[in-house]
């Protein structure tokens, strides 16, 4: 479980960063873009406390 989560968690911060590069290099516009970044930065944000510290 805690590793599916972990997975899920560095999707998220992929799609916080890979748009970003898209849009530098012209394959998506802007619009699409924020979207990405946004559910990007809140599965991120909403999965990345439950595995990051804790001791095992």
């Amino acid at each position: 479980m805690k590793n599916l989560i972990k997975v899920i968690s560095y999707i998220g911060l992929g799609l916080t960063l890979v748009p970003a590069f898209l849009v530098f290099v012209g394959n998506i516009d802007l619009d699409s873009n924020k979207m990405l970044m946004l559910f990007g930065t809140i599965i991120w944000f909403v999965t990345a406390p439950i595995w990051m510290n804790k001791t095992e």
